[in-house]
């Protein structure tokens, strides 16, 4: 297995090698990069209800596109319908590595390899200026090293949306279905500071404005996103580096939920809150609609500005606070040593009206042309049991990310992550003693702060197709200094259109 694993990667860096050498003319680009004019049409408000990326008497079908060349399909930058898909398709795997022992809910300790598919259809539609709605259907395949479980940040994101442990239809499913209402607080018009998609139609906005979403959806999108670190279609892949690991996201096992958020923007700063269903026991794949014993409030604050070296920077304080019927570690602890139970058991001890909270620090900062850094810490009151992202109570991290820009190669891109994760002592100790939870459980526990690098290159080889590779090593996986380490390679193909 060792030697095919290095096949593997010898055969990948050939492969990035020629990428990287390779420099496509650009030709096409030019050619397809719209006028000045057109930048204006879409940049100004029609008057009576129109589209805000539509002119006046411009037609809908979206002749003015973006001449975007990491697409495989231009996209409009003045039409008010959009369509665009991408798919995502990961191939992971490790070598064998040292365990003591291991448990139901350890990564398995052999060599082995996974993959996962995601393909996701994305479509959007401007009712008018200030209203617009979305769509998503995606499909989900594969599975994750291990069937997704013995690692708190995870390896593979993908792999969310294909976990076992729950049955799933391997079919296409509706992924998000919003609405988004912008009500202005002036007349005063700047560009949108978000990149036209589905979620962002319009092209200006108020200066400062409250914006209103309902709908199914995926609070990562809104909560916690950072430019440098929250994209595992071209950046990294584990789930503690792209999402902070202490931030407990309402969710199904998909990673949706159903919410409303309200949010205020203005140039240097925004306030947004959401009210989200939760799962109706940890781990479900069924939102509990019953609002009085189970939901999620969420509340981010974010500035931002040009405070350092006069370059962008932007800082995102979160806080939560989970509801739901929770089981609780020191309980589940205690019925054990008094015999009540044959191995400590969470679920045993779930209770309605219980609460998990926590906080999260969310920084980014350009530092140079196209090269940023970033860094997350995250801390949950860990009590009562993970419900819906990861066992993880403490967490930090710090990264880098740069452009191509000094290699010729402007649209590749090459990063480096370190995380470390916690939980807290009654965790620790429902481990040790062998309790299970929906992600760890290796029988036993040896504690050691679970501790991460990763760092990928992703090569754009023509238009919307890329190619990457990602390289992971853990220490401690699933906190346990007993297993590991392990060291997780990955080749990412991912195409936009």
């Amino acid at each position: 297995m060792r030697r095919l694993l290095q096949q593997h990667v010898v055969q990948v860096l050939c492969v990035l090698a020629l990428a990287v050498c390779w420099r496509p003319q650009r030709a096409d680009a030019q050619a397809a990069e719209p006028s000045q004019s057109d930048k204006g049409q879409a940049a100004s408000k029609a008057p009576d209800g129109a589209g805000s990326g539509q002119a006046a008497g411009q037609d809908s079908s979206g002749d003015d596109a973006s001449g975007d060349v990491e697409t495989i399909f231009p996209h409009t930058l003045t039409g008010r319908y959009w369509i665009s898909g991408q798919a995502n398709v990961i191939l992971q795997g490790h070598g064998a590595f040292r365990a003591k022992y291991s448990g139901p809910n350890s990564l398995t300790n052999w060599g082995q390899s996974a993959t996962t598919h995601l393909l996701t259809l994305f479509t959007g539609y401007e009712l008018s200026q200030t209203t617009e709605v979305s769509a998503d259907i995606e499909d989900a395949t594969g599975n994750g090293l291990a069937d997704t479980v013995g690692l708190a940040g995870f390896v593979n994101l993908d792999a969310v949306r294909v976990r076992e442990g729950v049955p799933q239809k391997d079919a296409p499913y509706l992924a998000q279905l919003m609405l988004r209402e912008i009500i202005p607080l002036t007349s005063k018009r700047v560009p949108s500071p978000d990149p036209r998609d589905e979620l962002h139609l319009a092209t200006t906005v108020p200066a400062r404005r409250l914006e209103l979403r309902a709908g199914k959806m995926d609070l990562t999108d809104f909560f916690d996103v950072n430019d440098y670190g929250s994209d595992s279609n071209l950046q990294f892949l584990n789930w503690t580096v792209d999402d902070n690991g202490a931030y407990d996201v309402a969710s199904n096992t998909r990673g949706y939920t159903d919410a409303v958020i309200v949010e205020y923007d203005d140039p240097s700063r925004a306030v947004r809150f959401a009210e989200a269903l939760m799962p109706k026991v940890a781990n479900s794949a069924f939102l509990d609609a019953d609002l009085a014993r189970s939901r999620a409030e969420n509340l981010e604050l974010e500035a931002t500005g040009k405070h350092i070296l006069h370059r962008d920077g932007t800082v995102r304080l979160l806080g939560y606070l989970n509801h739901g019927n929770m089981g609780n570690y020191r309980e589940a602890n205690e019925e054990f040593l008094a015999g009540e139970t044959a191995t400590p058991d969470i679920i045993a001890t779930r209770r309605e009206g219980r609460h998990r909270y926590g906080f999260g620090l969310n920084m980014q900062q350009e530092v140079a042309k196209n090269v940023g850094v970033f860094a997350r810490l995250g801390w949950s009151d860990g009590h009562n049991e993970t419900y819906c992202y990861t066992e993880d109570d403490r967490t930090m991290q710090v990264g880098g990310l740069a452009m191509g820009d000094q290699w010729r190669r402007s649209s590749d891109r090459v990063g480096v992550a370190f995380v470390t994760n916690g939980i807290v002592a009654s965790h620790q100790q429902y481990l040790a003693l062998g309790g299970l939870g929906f992600l760890l459980g290796d029988g036993g526990l040896t504690y050691g702060t679970e501790k991460i690098v990763e760092t990928f290159y992703t090569a754009h080889l023509w238009r919307g197709f890329s190619i990457s590779y990602d390289f992971q090593h853990v220490t401690n996986p699933g906190y346990n200094e007993a297993r590991g380490p392990v060291e997780v390679s990955a080749v990412r193909f991912h195409t936009e259109f």
